[in-house]
Formats: structure tokens, C-alpha cells, sequence
């Protein structure tokens, strides 16, 4: 008996027409992600600064913590980059040898160290009796201001507050003592870097080259010769932040000590070496040396020769922010003043007088570095025509090993080619895949 069958099942018995396409499978829809593309993207940049913030800090961690090497190399290259042409003059004029040529010229540079602080030491033993004999009488023209208008103390207050300051200073005897011996060992500090500062400074001079190609054939063989370039740019751009602030100390030096010498105050030439180390930090190194100046000429002659002074140190300050610097430093050191400033604030915070003197010119190599990487070349007339060997001097047991190497490639390569070359040929093969005599 037949199974009576529903008009559905008719309906999909039906032979489908030839052609006719299937109809497409329904997709559901993706689901819809919660944390908008903004978010994600504000997620992604932060954890990437997050790391490289990280990264920077451990960098200054070492820093700090190898400050004692740091610090005399930072020093060496400054010295390099200032003597390198000293140098190539008196190999290429003298024809001295390199090492030789760089020995007179840092010892050449000591002596003028040198003598600057022995002239200057001089001028201060003898200008050290008068300034305390007028530092004596300016106090006592203090005192007598204190005990008139609009004080009125008396002098037995006077003598109560002088009291008081000489207990503290005897209670805080353990203090001095201790900064006492941390002095010392600053001290030691001081002498062991300037030694390692001059020995760097000598290698760097003359073989320096061979240093930098070291330190480049480190890198990944495909970025050396952009890093190459990007170093050479840096290079220039630090000779040329060292030479603008040497003559920017200079006029700093000559401007306040001239100053100082006119208006016949004591300790004048120590007082110019003083504003011209001082000059190295931007902005702020010559305005400190220059308030030396402005306190001396008020307490050795009162406050008409410390405004005058004053007055000095103010022109000498806007000559050199908007004449020397702008014109000088130009297109080599192109950081803006607020730059300059926030750079400066920074290295004093990490790291005292010491990140002050070295933040500025490390921010230039960086701008300059970086601009250069992503493709913008701010000293285009260098070109790209030096090349730096990654091994300018030969290392034997290496050597004798790649030659090993070679003459072993070579020899199996002839053992190989040597049947194909001398042999008989090869017949063809028959249909049966047996080969004919």
C-alpha cells in the first residue's frame, strides 16, 4: 500500500530547473565590539610610551649609577670634538704622527687650563685680605641698618640672633663633619674622572675612528651605514654646540669681567674664569656667576656699584640670548629657547650642575640623529660618501679562519665541477630508462 505523500514533500520532490542558483546561507552578524577604535588606539600608544618611558628611566638609572665613568667620557668627547681639528692641523701641517699630535694638544689645553686657574688663584690670595676687611665693614653697615629705621633692633638682639646661629653651627657639628668627608671623597672622585677624561680624551683623538667603526659593527649589518651617516650628522652638530658656547663663555667673561675691573672691585679676574665655566650651562650658568659679581660689588662698595653691576650683567645676558646665540648656534643647534630652558631644568633635576652642563648638547645630537633617521638631513652637504669600515684592523686567528673557510668552499666546489668538466658525456637513455653503452 502507497505512503500518501504532503504537498510539501511534492513541492521538494520537484526536479529544480537547470541554472537556477541555490539561495545563499544566511550569515548572523559579527558581534559588535564594545571598546571603541579610539579607545584601542589611545590603549595601544599608551602601553608603547608606558615601555619606552620605562626604558628611558633605566637608562638614566644607569646613568646615575655609573656617573663616575659617565660623566669623564661625556667630558673626553666634548674635549675630542673641540681638539679634533688641533689635531688634523698638526698631523697634516707638522706631519706628527696622530698619537703625537694628539698629546700636544691636550696638553697644550691643560696648560691653558691650567694657568687660568693658577692666574685666577693668584688674583684671589691676593684680593682675599681686602674683600674681608670690606666684608667687615659692609657687615657693620648692616648691623647699623638693622638697629635704626624700620627694625629699630637693638644690639642686644643682635647679639641674641649671632648667638643663636653660632649654637646651631656647633650643634650640626656631626653635619659639617660628615659633608666634610663626603667632600673628600667628591674629591677623589674628581681626580679619578679627570684622569679617565684625558685617557679617553687621547684615544678618541687617534683612534677615534677605529672606535666608532667598533662600536658600529656591533649593529645589524643592514642599519650601519644609516646609523654611519646619522652619527656623522651628530658629530657636527657637537663640535658646533661646543665651539658657539665657548665663544658665547668668552664674551660672557670678558663682558662681566671687564664690568668688574671698571667699576674697581676686588678678585675681577677670578670673577671672569668663574662666569666663563659657568657660561657653559645656557641661561641660567651666567646669570648665577654674574649675581657673584653683583654680591661682591655690594659688599665691598655698597648698592650703587651692585646695581650698576647688575646693570652689566643684564646687557651682557640680553647680548648673548638675542645676538651670539640666534646668530652662532643657527641652523647646526636649531632647539628652540623653551626647549633649551625645559632641557636644562630636566638635566639639573636628574642630575645636577653635571645633567645642566651636558642635557643641552645631548638634546641637539638627538634632534639632529633622529631627524636624520626618519629623512630629514639637516647637513646635506656631508653626503653620504664616507663609508666606515666595521673592520679596519685585521684579526689573525679570524683571518685564518675565513680563509679556511674559503679554501675548503673552493675545493669542493672544483671536486664538484672536475667529472662534469673532464668526464665523458653522459649518452641518452633509451625508452626502457637503461643506458646504452
Amino acid at each position: 500500500m502507497s505512503t500518501p505523500t504532503t504537498p510539501a514533500q511534492d513541492l521538494t520532490d520537484e526536479p529544480q530547473p537547470q541554472g537556477t542558483p541555490l539561495p545563499a546561507p544566511t550569515v548572523p552578524p559579527a558581534p559588535t565590539d564594545p571598546v571603541p577604535p579610539s579607545v584601542r588606539a589611545a590603549a595601544a600608544w599608551s602601553w608603547r610610551t608606558l615601555v619606552i618611558l620605562a626604558a628611558v628611566a633605566v637608562g638614566l638609572w644607569l646613568v646615575t649609577v655609573l656617573k663616575v665613568i659617565v660623566i669623564p667620557v661625556a667630558i673626553a668627547l666634548l674635549l675630542t670634538v673641540l681638539l679634533a681639528p688641533v689635531v688634523d692641523a698638526l698631523h697634516r701641517v707638522l706631519r706628527l704622527p696622530r698619537p703625537a699630535a694628539a698629546a700636544v694638544a691636550v696638553v697644550s689645553l691643560l696648560v691653558l687650563v691650567g694657568g687660568l686657574l693658577a692666574l685666577a688663584g693668584g688674583q684671589m690670595v691676593q684680593g682675599i685680605a681686602e674683600l674681608w676687611d670690606q666684608a667687615e665693614e659692609g657687615v657693620g653697615q648692616l648691623l647699623a641698618w638693622l638697629a635704626g629705621a624700620p627694625l629699630h633692633l637693638s644690639t642686644s638682639d643682635i647679639e641674641t640672633y649671632l648667638s643663636s646661629a653660632q649654637d646651631a653651627i656647633v650643634g650640626s657639628s656631626d653635619q659639617l663633619a660628615a659633608g666634610a668627608l663626603s667632600v673628600g671623597v667628591t674629591v677623589g672622585h674628581v681626580f679619578a674622572g679627570a684622569l679617565i677624561a684625558v685617557f679617553c680624551t687621547l684615544f678618541f683623538l687617534f683612534d677615534g675612528r677605529g672606535i666608532w667603526a667598533w662600536t658600529v659593527g656591533l649593529l645589524p649589518r643592514g642599519s650601519r651605514e644609516r646609523v654611519h651617516q646619522a652619527g656623522r650628522r651628530g658629530w657636527v652638530t657637537l663640535g658646533a654646540y661646543t665651539r658657539t658656547q665657548i665663544l658665547v663663555a668668552g664674551v660672557d667673561a670678558i663682558g662681566i669681567g671687564a664690568g668688574a675691573a671698571l667699576l674697581q672691585l676686588p678678585l675681577a679676574v677670578p670673577l671672569a674664569v668663574i662666569v666663563f665655566f659657568g657660561s657653559f650651562i645656557p641661561f641660567v650658568g651666567a646669570i648665577v656667576t654674574g649675581s657673584v659679581a653683583v654680591l661682591v660689588a655690594l659688599v665691598t662698595q655698597g648698592w650703587v656699584s651692585a646695581l650698576i653691576m647688575l646693570a652689566i650683567v643684564l646687557v651682557v645676558q640680553q647680548i648673548e640670548g638675542h645676538v651670539l646665540q640666534p646668530f652662532l648656534m643657527g641652523h647646526a643647534v636649531s632647539l628652540h629657547p623653551v626647549a633649551v630652558l625645559l632641557v636644562v631644568a630636566g638635566g639639573s633635576l636628574v642630575a645636577g650642575i653635571v645633567g645642566a652642563l651636558f642635557a643641552v648638547p645631548l638634546a641637539a645630537v638627538v634632534n639632529t640623529v633622529v631627524l636624520y633617521l626618519h629623512g630629514h638631513d639637516k647637513f646635506p652637504q656631508l653626503g653620504t660618501d664616507d663609508h666606515v669600515d666595521v673592520r679596519p684592523r685585521r684579526h689573525p686567528v679570524l683571518d685564518r679562519a675565513l680563509a679556511a673557510a674559503a679554501e675548503e668552499a673552493s675545493a669542493d666546489r672544483a671536486t664538484t665541477d672536475a667529472p662534469a668538466a673532464t668526464g665523458p658525456s653522459t649518452p641518452p637513455a633509451t625508452g626502457t630508462g637503461q643506458v646504452t653503452a
